[in-house]
């Protein structure tokens, strides 16, 4: 099995920081592609951030300039690291990945969700 474990997250006065992680275990063979996506309340979830295979990078207009998507070099754990958050940042946030498990399966996982609350 594989499982996504998110970890960071909570409330934060506008301006502040936060780094959320997901650390990806199991019976992983590779993770193709890494991503964070978010959902407020009452709106659809949109992807917030994703690095590919390569590193490459790809940004939701909203964050740009002030959230990174980084991955450690173990691979299996990657972080979104949130600066000069606003109040329109409030939302619950998941991490994703696409894997390819020892089985040789290819499947789209999920983090459990954990809640980012930016006060004004």
């Amino acid at each position: 099995q594989v499982q996504l474990v998110e970890s960071g997250g909570g409330l934060v006065q506008a301006g502040g920081s936060l780094r959320l992680s997901c650390a990806a275990s199991g019976r992983i063979f590779s993770i193709m592609a890494r991503g964070w996506y978010r959902q407020a309340p009452g709106k659809q979830r949109e992807l917030v951030a994703s690095i590919g295979s390569g590193g490459v990078t790809r940004y939701v207009d909203s964050v740009k300039g002030r959230f990174t998507i980084s991955r450690d070099k173990a691979w299996n754990t990657w972080y979104l690291e949130m600066n000069t958050l606003k109040p329109e940042d409030t939302a619950s946030y998941f991490c994703n990945a696409r894997i390819r498990s020892t089985s040789g399966a290819t499947d789209d996982y999920w983090g459990q969700g954990t809640q980012v609350t930016v006060s004004s």
